[in-house]
């Protein structure tokens, strides 16, 4: 099933904006823009060098939101992120320094260059838009957004990112290297000026929170969320997986089956939009088995199995 594309013309206006910043990937601005609408964070694994914190920064600049970057190193400790009390001998009293954690569009640059521990700190932000510190909750701005970049596991100094804290992340993806003739387009266009510093805003933080509160009220028919559960529980049956999808995931592919109806310009989902998601939202959610990861079988191909496997409703 398949349907022409009419995209919903603010959110083109979002796309060409990011395109002058990142040049080549008009799949991953799609994929940001959705997980965008839907509310939801994202984890971007990639080499360095590929674009991954430009297209935080690009976003950050078009939508004029508050951004904040942080770099993860071994050393970094919670309280770097999240902030904390400080004591003043003027007044004798505590008084609470927020942390970066305290935006917009948190980066997380080389989240896995830091200790679990420290990850592990973003875990409350991501799934409940607070943070408690102290003992005392603290509401942060909206609409929040992580975008967390990853190295590789065989780059040095590398810890892997806990299956909770992956769980949280509505979407994970790869830039990838770009093609000859567009890495030359990028070569022309940094002689002249760097293109992030041109970029202006085409929505304000008001309009997205709009937006959001609009995707919530995309139509899902029974059948299709029928599809979505039936997906789930596939994963959570086949041998070759030792963890299938939680009901987090289930949530997760339903917002942002949503967002990308939105995204579309129509006030329903279809299959296609769950087809679309499938791939961004579910592989990094199971854990193959070893005898699966010796096969050399990747989670996207066990994904990709098993959706070809299940029927299509109509």
């Amino acid at each position: 099933m398949t349907t022409a594309r009419t995209e919903n013309p603010r959110l083109s206006r979002l796309k060409e904006n990011l395109q002058t910043v990142i040049y080549g990937k008009g799949e991953c601005i799609d994929v940001l823009i959705v997980a965008l609408l839907a509310g939801g964070s994202v984890l971007i694994e990639d080499v360095p060098g590929v674009g991954k914190t430009t297209l935080a920064k690009a976003l950050a600049k078009s939508i004029d939101a508050q951004f904040r970057r942080i770099q993860f190193t071994p050393d970094l400790l919670p309280a770097d992120i999240l902030g904390s009390s400080i004591y003043n001998p003027v007044t004798g009293e505590f008084r609470f320094e927020p942390g970066p954690i305290f935006c917009n569009i948190l980066l997380a640059d080389e989240i896995n260059r830091a200790s679990p521990r420290t990850q592990s700190a973003l875990l409350e932000a991501m799934n409940e838009n607070q943070a408690t510190i102290e003992g005392q909750r603290h509401a942060l701005p909206q609409p929040f957004l992580v975008i967390a970049t990853e190295n590789p596991l065989e780059f040095q100094g590398t810890y892997p990112l806990p299956e909770a804290q992956l769980d949280r992340f509505l979407i994970r993806l790869a830039l990838g290297y770009p093609a000859a003739e567009v890495e030359v387009d990028i070569l022309r266009s940094h002689a002249r000026a760097q293109p992030i510093d041109q970029i202006e805003s085409v929505l304000d933080l008001e309009q997205v929170r709009q937006i959001q509160q609009e995707v919530t009220q995309i139509h899902i028919d029974e059948a299709i969320l029928e599809y979505i559960v039936e997906i789930v529980h596939t994963t959570r049956h086949d041998n070759r997986l030792q963890l299938g999808i939680s009901t987090r995931g289930t949530l997760m592919l339903s917002r942002a089956t949503r967002a990308r109806a939105y995204y579309e310009n129509r006030e329903y989902a279809i299959p296609d939009d769950v087809l679309w998601c499938v791939p961004h939202v579910l592989p990094h959610r199971i854990i193959p088995t070893s005898k699966t990861r010796y096969s050399g079988t990747t989670t996207k191909q066990i994904v990709a199995d098993i959706v070809g496997r299940i029927k299509v409703p109509v």
